[in-house]
C-alpha cells in the first residue's frame, strides 16, 4: 500500500480557519498531519512570551511534534494557519503500527524522517553560518509564495532579525538590483 492510499483510508480530514492552533505548545498530541490546502505557522513561544518561528509548511508538507507523538510527551512547538486550512490527521501509533507491518509504509516513512532531517540540518546551517541578508535571499529564492503570504513581522522572526533589520535589507537589496 502506498503512502497516500494509507493517509486517505487512515487519515481524518480537519479543516481549520485562519488563526485556528492544530496544537499548542505543552499540548499532548500524538498525531501528525499532512497538508492539503492552507499554510501554516510552526513556532516556539519562550517563557517571556517572547515567539520564534520554527518554520511555514505548505501543502504536501508533514508536521507533527515528533517529541509528542513517539515520547508521548507535551508538544515543543504550537502549529497555526496562516488561512483556511485542510489537513489529514494521522494517528502516530497507527502509522508506527503499519509500518512495522507494511514494507512500503515503513520505506516511506523512513524517507519522509529523511526529508525532515535535511530540512531541519538545512535550517540550523543557514541560522548558524548564513547572514541574515542570505536567509532572506535564500527563502526568496526558494520560497516565493511564503514571501507573499507572511507578514513582515513574521518574516523577521523567521530570520531571526527586528522588522527594522528586515526592512533595511529589503532595501540594500532593491538598491543593489
Amino acid at each position: 500500500m502506498n503512502f497516500r492510499d494509507f493517509l486517505q483510508m487512515e487519515g481524518e480530514i480537519v479543516e481549520k480557519n485562519k488563526g485556528e492552533h492544530v496544537f499548542r505548545q505543552a499540548d499532548s498530541d500524538r498525531n501528525l498531519y499532512f497538508i492539503q490546502t492552507g499554510l501554516l505557522k510552526a513556532y516556539y513561544t519562550s517563557d517571556e512570551g517572547k515567539e520564534f518561528i520554527k518554520s511555514f509548511l505548505l501543502p504536501n508538507d508533514l508536521i507533527g511534534s515528533l517529541t509528542a507523538a513517539y515520547s508521548e510527551a507535551e508538544c515543543s512547538f504550537s502549529l497555526v494557519c496562516l488561512e483556511r486550512t485542510t489537513l489529514l490527521k494521522i494517528s502516530f501509533e497507527v502509522l508506527l503500527d503499519y509500518s512495522k507491518r507494511e514494507p512500503e509504509i515503513a520505506n516511506n516513512m523512513i524517507e519522509l524522517l529523511l526529508r525532515f532531517a535535511m530540512k531541519k540540518e538545512k535550517r540550523e546551517f543557514e541560522f548558524l553560518c548564513l547572514s541574515a541578508e542570505k536567509r532572506y535571499a535564500n527563502i526568496a529564492a526558494s520560497s516565493p509564495t511564503i514571501l507573499e503570504k507572511i507578514t513582515q513581522n513574521d518574516l523577521a522572526r523567521y530570520l531571526g532579525i527586528t522588522p527594522v533589520g528586515l526592512s533595511r535589507i529589503k532595501k540594500r537589496i532593491k538598491g543593489a538590483e
